[in-house]
Formats: structure tokens, C-alpha cells, sequence
């Protein structure tokens, strides 16, 4: 008799997995886990054909552990708590849903950007305070007069861009790729990570964590911003050195911080919750009714879709490639 095929959401914290259940009971069995752990996810998916994790590790230990899988899917677009390589040369499918939060995740970002460039989180706490005055938040600055910094010019950071350039900022995009002039929308500018730092009064972060957590801007590169800059950061919250961050805004080199992504969430140094220049929230970016509904629906549907020896929509690794090369 065959086996019927069984796939293992390793954990989710949306509350429920009605809609991925909805897509995938008709096509296998399902365990629903909620694992923090390599040795959490070995222990609930070891016989498992499918995987859909958030932010358990899929590392390669794991993943050696995973004999009878064929993709692991994630909620969500970075992949940087799976390691896609060995998978791909153990013939496992990595899959994201690149496009599911394009325009939260950059419309979060603009208005992160223009709460701190306009002051408005800091004039509404006064006015809860009792206070009535607009000079406390003193200078600001018409937008149209400003440089805006993006750091990654893929889906996110484009779409952000081009809303910022919308207000009559100027625009500067610094990527790991060495982009077209025909890539970039006409009058923004690619330029190298640093002249970028010293140039632009926020930098907003698009761009992916990495497998090894390390921060994109350290000490360093926080070190030489703008004097009086803002960051904005609704990527990874490994990419920014939190301490040196808290550091930067206490200090008064930055002016302040935007943070939708934490090291650690919930934040467990309260700096950053008592510091008005510092704006947090609760790594709610990419969430709208509809992202949501497309985010979990189309990890059950790349599950179906390898299950049915097809190839996925969103690939990340390409399995078939290693089997050439093989």
C-alpha cells in the first residue's frame, strides 16, 4: 500500500493553520509542532516529504536528518535560518514567498521614516504629557531637502524608494550587486555602502540576514552616518548592532531609530522602549489581511506542488541544478 505523504509545519505564530490545512489535508497528513530547536525539528520531522517553518533552523545537521524530504518551505521571504546549499546538494527544494509583503514591508518603512523625520512620535508623547509646543523636536527639515539611503534595491527596497523619491528626496541605494543604470528608477543613484553612510540623513535596511547573523552595520559603519541621521530598520534585526545602535542615540551622533525587527523580540533592554527617539514595533511590517492570507496559502502550495513532482513558484536553491551537475 502507498505511504501517504507527510509534511511538518515546524512552527508558526499566526495564531492558527486553518488555511494551510485547508490546502494540504486533501494531499498528506500533517503535524503541526512548535519548534525552536535542531533537535526539535529532527524530532518531529524526521520521516517527513515536506517542511514549513518560520523560524525554527533548517540547518545542515538537520536537513542531514531529513531523509525522506523533498522541500522546506518558509513563512516569509528571508531564508537565512535555512541553510538552502546543503539542501540543495542533499535534493531538497528551498522555498520562500518573495512577493506576499512587498508594500506592507515599504509602506511600514516610509512611515517609520516620516514619524521620526517629522517628529511625530515624539510630539504626540509630549502632548499626552501635557505639553504643547512643536520646538522640543527642533530641526526639522522639508523632505524635498533630504537624502534618503536604501540599503538593498531588491523587491522591498525599490518599492520604498520610489515612495521616498515620490516626496522629492533624493535617493541612494546601495546593494551587494553592481547594479544597471537600467535597473534603477531614473534620478536614484547606486553608490558604495560607506558614501552612502556619510550622504544620507536615514538609511532604511532592505536587504537579507545572513546564515551567520552577522550585523551589515556595526559600530563602524554606524560610526560614520551622518551626523544627526535616523535609521530605519524592518529587514533582520541581526543586520544593525543593537548595543551600538542604543549607543549612536544616546550619544547623540544619530538623532534617533526605527526598529520593526529586534536581536531579540520581545526586546529585553528596555533603552530601547524609554528613549523617545526610538521608535519600536512589534515586527508587525509585513502584515496586512491580504499578506497574510497570501503568505500561508502559498506555502501550502509550493508543499502540493513538489509533492506533486512539480517544480515550486518561488524557488530559492534549484534542485535540478546540482542534479547535472551530479
Amino acid at each position: 500500500m502507498n505511504r501517504r505523504p507527510h509534511a511538518v509545519i515546524t512552527d508558526c505564530d499566526h495564531g492558527h493553520v486553518d488555511r494551510e490545512l485547508a490546502i494540504l489535508s486533501s494531499r498528506c497528513d500533517v503535524t503541526v509542532a512548535q519548534c525552536r530547536t535542531e533537535d526539535d525539528v529532527l524530532a518531529v520531522a524526521a520521516d517527513a516529504d515536506a517542511v514549513i517553518c518560520q523560524y525554527a533552523p533548517i540547518t545542515d545537521r538537520v536537513l542531514a536528518g531529513l531523509h525522506r524530504c523533498r522541500v522546506v518551505a518558509r513563512y516569509g521571504v528571508g531564508v537565512d535560518t535555512i541553510d538552502a546549499a546543503a539542501a540543495e546538494r542533499r535534493g531538497i527544494w528551498v522555498t520562500n514567498v518573495p512577493d506576499y509583503g512587498i508594500e506592507e514591508v515599504a509602506d511600514h518603512a516610509l512611515a517609520l521614516s516620516l514619524s521620526l523625520l517629522r517628529g511625530v512620535h515624539r510630539l504626540s508623547r509630549q502632548v499626552r504629557a501635557g505639553e504643547w509646543d512643536y520646538r522640543p523636536v527642533r530641526p526639522l527639515h522639508r523632505i524635498s531637502t533630504l537624502t534618503v539611503g536604501v540599503l538593498g534595491y531588491g523587491r522591498i527596497g525599490a518599492n520604498f524608494a520610489a515612495k521616498v523619491q515620490a516626496l522629492g528626496a533624493r535617493v541612494l541605494v546601495a546593494d551587494v550587486r553592481m547594479l544597471d543604470p537600467g535597473d534603477l528608477a531614473p534620478g536614484i543613484r547606486q553608490r558604495p555602502l560607506d558614501e552612502l553612510l556619510t550622504s544620507a540623513h536615514l538609511v532604511s535596511v532592505h536587504v537579507p540576514g545572513t546564515l551567520d547573523g552577522g550585523p551589515l552595520l556595526g559600530e563602524r559603519e554606524l560610526g560614520i552616518m551622518r551626523p544627526g541621521a535616523y535609521l530605519v530598520n524592518t529587514a533582520r534585526g541581526s543586520l544593525v548592532d543593537q548595543s551600538a545602535l542604543l549607543s549612536a542615540v544616546e550619544t547623540g551622533a544619530l538623532a534617533g531609530a526605527a526598529l520593526d525587527v529586534l536581536g531579540t523580540e520581545p526586546p529585553t533592554d528596555t533603552r530601547l522602549l524609554d528613549d523617545d527617539r526610538i521608535i519600536v514595533t512589534p515586527h508587525s511590517a509585513w502584515y496586512s489581511e491580504e499578506a497574510f492570507r497570501m503568505l500561508k496559502d502559498e506555502v501550502a502550495y509550493e508543499v502540493v506542488r513538489v509533492l506533486d513532482g512539480n517544480p515550486p513558484r518561488s524557488p530559492v536553491n534549484d534542485v535540478r541544478t546540482a542534479a547535472r551537475r551530479d
